[in-house]
């Protein structure tokens, strides 16, 4: 009953077949290894109006209240980004138009495909969506995670990152103008403090954390397809690195149902979560004996530690061992070869000359 209960987790877990690549998906900063923030634009009908009065002519009204939600996906994986997702929209909207007329829900509980259609839907102009709604994403990258947990003085927690990228991402929308009244967060350790925190942060806005957050207000719903349909594409734009295409073609042949096709899903990383055999599979395929694997995959995870350090799979390095009465420090440069008796000032611009050269 586990097994099967772990297989559909995976299933949902995993891309869309043919995911929805958003305005969110920079491809250039992805293969770098680069975190970075990406906002919608916001809708005219959420921007602050003029209203001028004698005494200030820029005056401004402020636009309609609204909520904002917040999610992550990717919190688990050792491959791919982590991905922090933010939705906002007018009060009176959130019932009706995300879990009446959309049916938003938490995006593990959604399937692959209506998530990447709800995406798609929220990024096309013609739709209700797009005319009512602002998202953002800020997409922190596998390597920045791993390096930030791993320095050897000061260590930048997950959960430190993560409250980090929710603050920056509410202060973004906040100074586009729009007006946020009720804050909606999916918690990160103890709710009541990181509540209590958030409140200091954004002192004029009500703000829940709670658990389950996702399932239970429909904009951090939202929240969760956004981050999570991100995610999806990340991968997919970080995967295609490694994809041998084949010679003669452009790698665009439909393959769906083919031999082909069925090997190169059981060769592909999957869902990039270790419990999945896929992504197991292909880091051991793929770890490089010196570097392991790119800056897709996150090097403070235990599995790709353990991995590194099975006997046969990394290259064995012999570091030297520090000898005081050999090695010379950096400053014993600067000292040698100094004369006592040298003015040192004096000779800074050359030798002094006499007047007979002149």
């Amino acid at each position: 009953m586990a097994d099967s209960q772990m297989e559909e987790d995976l299933v949902l877990e995993a891309p869309a077949s043919e995911v929805f690549v958003a305005p969110s998906i920079t491809p250039t900063l992805l293969f770098k290894g680069n975190s970075y923030s990406h906002f919608s634009p916001v809708p005219s009908s959420l921007l602050p109006t003029p209203d001028p009065t004698p005494s200030d002519p820029e005056n401004t009204k402020p636009g309609p209240e609204c909520a904002l939600g917040v999610d992550e996906a990717g919190r688990g994986p050792v491959l791919g980004p982590m991905v922090y997702g933010l939705f906002y929209l007018p009060l009176p909207l959130s019932d009706p138009l995300l879990r009446q007329t959309h049916h938003f829900d938490d995006s593990k509980v959604l399937t692959p495909t209506v998530r990447s259609n709800l995406m798609e839907k929220l990024c096309t102009p013609s739709t209700d969506l797009h005319t009512q709604c602002g998202w953002a994403v800020d997409v922190m990258s596998a390597r920045d995670i791993g390096a930030n947990m791993m320095k050897p003085a000061g260590t930048y927690n997950l959960n430190a990152q993560a409250m980090d990228a929710t603050i920056a991402l509410i202060q973004g929308v906040y100074k586009r103008g729009v007006n946020v009244k009720e804050i909606y967060i999916d918690t990160i350790g103890n709710p009541e403090s990181y509540q209590r925190k958030l409140e200091r942060v954004f002192p004029t806005a009500k703000v829940t954390v709670a658990k389950k957050a996702d399932s239970l207000y429909p904009c951090v719903s939202a929240a969760s397809v956004c981050a999570k349909v991100t995610r999806d594409a990340a991968l997919e734009v970080l995967y295609e690195s490694y994809v041998v295409k084949p010679e003669g073609g452009d790698g665009d042949e439909e393959m769906s149902g083919t031999k082909e096709a069925k090997v190169a899903e059981e060769e592909s990383w999957g869902s990039g979560y270790p419990s999945d055999v896929r992504c197991t599979s292909w880091l051991k395929r793929n770890m490089h004996p010196v570097f392991g694997w790119g800056s897709e995959c996150r090097f403070s995870w235990g599995t790709a530690k353990d991995m590194m350090d099975l006997k046969g799979l990394a290259a064995k390095v012999d570091w030297p061992v520090e000898d005081d009465d050999e090695t010379s420090r950096l400053t014993d440069y600067f000292s040698a070869g100094k004369e006592k008796d040298t003015d040192e000032l004096g000779s800074w611009f050359g030798k002094p000359v006499g007047v007979d050269v002149f």
